[in-house]
């Protein structure tokens, strides 16, 4: 009969932990879902850019390029001063990526403010650039933390593309994914630096080649592409080891570089159409990928830190397997999703 209780205890006990996991894993799934699904690897900067014209009477032309994500218009627009009015150049043109507006103020920004409504809610960024005739260029970056930009002050930090490339890696949700899959994927510590370098490095390449204009390609086959890397990668996690793919078990590093090479055109195409100001190209390059590293490096920490605490459960390998389902799950909805936008 002891035997018999404890034995009953256990399978009550394994019942338990299964829901659990189960739960964990369809919050997991849901969360994705009902969040920020729909702009996963498209946080695209906006751009603003302000060209002094008159300098006895002064005005400016005004050049903003607001994103368009999933063929919608992101709800971010400036906000500036009730002195200023502003007057339509030319009508607006859409592109692709972005509308573009060209504007004329009668009034002196320089000693104004502009605020940027919805910064927060659809996490993007804003980059500004200035051109006057007594100080000349100068480049600012406006964030969801602070949609003010003070004129009247110096210019934004370069620390801030370091930010923006943290932030690029957090709110890109697939991106993430596609990090945790390879964390789950690779036990070896060596192997999985050297593989999620090989990820940054492609990632990186791809970046400068699409910003520098040497690399242009549609937006939309790329993001289908990208949710189908996370796809294969998800079906290579359930897959028992002897029914992998051949480039996941031999050189794993590879893998992550060839599809690197795509995650970093998701974000560049949509980056060198927007525009960067060329006076702070590279800096701001090597900033953006610095953060991406950074925020790699923070979600590999987090990872090892829940594996630790699972496998001190025994938790560990029913919850691998329960992502890997999870991860499954979203890239999939996102490749029907993308497909039939792209269709």
């Amino acid at each position: 009969r002891a035997l018999q209780r404890r034995a009953s205890g256990n399978a009550r006990r394994d019942l338990m932990v299964f829901r659990l996991q189960v739960i964990f894993c369809l919050l997991f799934v849901s969360a994705l879902l009902a969040g920020n699904v729909a702009i996963a690897h498209e946080i695209r900067p906006a751009y603003l850019q302000l060209t002094e014209v008159g300098q006895e009477n002064p005005n400016y032309h005004i050049l903003w390029k607001q994103p368009v994500v999933q063929n919608k218009r992101l709800p971010i627009e400036p906000v500036f001063s009730d002195e200023c009015e502003l007057s339509d150049l030319s009508p607006p043109e859409v592109t692709s990526v972005a509308i573009l507006y060209n504007w004329q103020a009668n009034c002196d920004l320089s000693e104004t403010s502009i605020h940027v409504t919805g910064l927060m809610v659809n996490h993007t960024d804003v980059l500004v650039r200035v051109e006057t005739m007594s100080d000349g260029v100068e480049n600012y970056v406006l964030r969801p933390s602070n949609p003010t930009l003070d004129l009247t002050k110096g210019g934004a930090p370069a620390l801030d593309y370091f930010i923006i490339g943290v932030d690029h890696l957090v709110f890109g949700v697939d991106h993430v994914l596609f990090v945790i899959g390879l964390f789950l994927f690779i036990q070896a510590p060596i192997a999985l630096i050297k593989t999620i370098t090989a990820f940054t490095v492609s990632h990186s390449i791809t970046l400068a080649l699409s910003v520098l204009g040497l690399v242009k390609l549609d937006q939309g086959p790329i993001e289908l592409v990208i949710a189908l890397s996370i796809l294969f990668l998800a079906r290579e996690l359930v897959q028992e080891e002897s029914k992998r793919s051949r480039l996941t078990l031999g050189r794993p590093w590879v893998m992550a570089f060839l599809f690197g090479l795509l995650h970093g055109l998701g974000f560049a195409g949509a980056l060198a159409d927007i525009g960067l100001p060329e006076d702070d190209l590279w800096l701001s390059l090597l900033l953006f990928n610095l953060g991406i590293e950074a925020g790699q490096i923070a979600v590999i920490v987090v990872l090892a830190v829940m594996a630790w605490t699972l496998s001190q459960m025994n938790w560990k390998q029913h919850f691998n397997k329960l992502a890997a389902w999870g991860m499954g799950s979203v890239a999939a909805f996102w490749t029907i999703d993308r497909a039939l936008l792209l269709f």
